[in-house]
């Protein structure tokens, strides 16, 4: 295993019974309960959906890692990670229900109707009872689609588009990855004590439902502090070489450039905006800055000294010093020899939690594992105490704010954590004006 060394600076702190089924006709029995995919071996097969190519390979691979290492946990082997700091107890290492996990794998290729196709593959094909992962709200929002319409339940991987629990949400899909109201939110303060409150802001957005409402969430918030938005310009996914974006921003008058950008294109807008001299360029008396509201460890190693100073949040961090965290960091560290991105902290988790809501339901039956994490308080997985709201399967936790490291200690310590925003502040109503145009629906079991 590779060295790497957890520091922790500054000021962070974690904050039915079956009737009498023996005088029911034998015609009411197995058909009224049966469910997509119900398992009727040894075993349990979850369907990992991630992307192997494209855009957002990196974090693919990283998701794909933590998903083995959690199938590995859930079968009794390794150390045990987070089972051992999960505040359920249902989980012990045997399985799940008597039966041992096994899983297959899909590519997503960062494309909504490629990863449609790999999931209903792996529903169809291979007997997925359920489907995770994705690094893409579009394939997040229409892959838990295809879920909700086969019977089976998507625990997404990392989506943080308002509208994967809000216009698109549905009663198969649950989300442990924070969103992107939940940003603004927590970096609105930040921003507000480090930059002022008379800002210019010019924002480039990946031109799809994440960069949407991310844009819409941070501009909401920064406006709110009396920010002025003097631009929104829309990019496609895996653009590459964004000069063309970035030369009208020198000639704006905005003295804030905001990068809602993920993945690979964060790493080149990132990375082209301060060659171009952005960074540190002086605009209306005032120091031009960069702000990149969605980070990553994965997305500072591949920006590299672009990072430095510059703000953003996240939804989690290797470094963090919680029984839970340093678990993980432990089990992925010892079989991967580097610290997990948290693409993969958030992904083993919600295998960990689909999981532990079927053991305590005691079946596999998508209604029964919705009915178990409706509303579901949990901690111990590397976030404080965390809430499965109900109304629309959004987790709710406290959310990072970081800050790209100036003098980091080693490849992997990029950004330090500046400010832990408490849940409370990053909640909003299950109307809220960000998050409607949708209704929850039923649960569908399927077959």
């Amino acid at each position: 295993m590779a060295n790497f060394t957890i520091s922790r600076r500054g000021l962070l702190k974690t904050s039915g019974v079956v009737g009498a089924g023996l005088a029911a006709p034998m015609v009411w029995r197995r058909p009224a309960y049966a469910y997509t995919n119900e398992p009727t071996g040894s075993s349990v097969t979850l369907g990992f959906n991630v992307p192997q190519t494209g855009a957002y390979a990196d974090e693919g691979a990283d998701e794909l890692r933590a998903y083995e290492l959690a199938v590995e946990h859930l079968n009794g082997g390794g150390d045990g990670g987070m089972l051992a700091t999960f505040s359920s107890k249902a989980l012990t290492g045997a399985g799940v229900n008597g039966k041992k996990v096994e899983f297959v794998t899909g590519d997503t290729q960062t494309k909504s109707d490629a990863a449609r196709a790999s999931a209903k593959r792996m529903i169809e094909r291979d007997g997925a009872s359920m489907i995770t992962g994705g690094s893409s709200s579009g394939v997040a929002v229409a892959v838990q689609g295809l879920c909700q319409e086969m019977g089976v339940i998507f625990m997404a991987g990392l989506t943080h588009s308002n509208d994967t629990t809000g216009k698109d949400k549905k009663a198969n899909g649950f989300r442990h990855f924070f969103n992107a109201y939940m940003s603004g939110a927590a970096l609105a303060p930040v921003l507000k004590s480090n930059y002022g409150s008379d800002r210019k802001a010019y924002h480039l957005t990946a031109d799809y439902t994440w960069g949407w409402t991310q844009e819409e969430s941070i501009a909401a918030a920064t406006e709110a502090l009396g920010w002025q938005t003097v631009e929104k310009v829309r990019t496609p996914l895996g653009a590459g070489d964004f000069s063309q974006y970035l030369t009208p921003v020198l000639n704006s008058g905005a003295d804030v450039l905001i990068l809602n950008h993920y993945g690979r294109d964060m790493v080149n807008s990132l990375t082209q905006a301060v060659q171009f001299g952005l960074k540190g360029k002086q605009v209306n008396g005032k120091n031009f800055e960069i702000v990149v509201p969605l980070y990553s460890r994965l997305m500072a190693q591949g920006a590299g000294e672009a990072v430095k100073g510059i703000f953003g949040s996240t939804n989690w961090h290797w470094s963090l010093q919680d029984e839970g965290s340093k678990a993980f960091v432990k089990s992925f560290g010892q079989k991967y020899g580097f610290p997990p991105s948290q693409a993969a902290h958030t992904c083993y988790v919600q295998a960990l939690l689909y999981a532990d809501a079927a053991q305590r339901a005691g079946s596999f039956n998508p209604c029964d594992i919705v009915a178990a994490l409706e509303g579901f308080e949990f901690d111990g997985m590397g976030n404080g105490p965390t809430l499965y709201r109900a109304e629309d399967h959004q987790c709710f936790k406290d959310v990072l704010v970081v800050r790209g490291k100036e003098n980091p200690t080693s490849q992997f310590d990029l950004l330090e954590v500046v400010d832990v925003t408490p849940a409370e502040q990053v909640t909003y109503a299950p109307d809220h004006p960000m998050f409607a145009g949708g209704e929850l629906g039923q649960c569908n079991p399927g077959a």
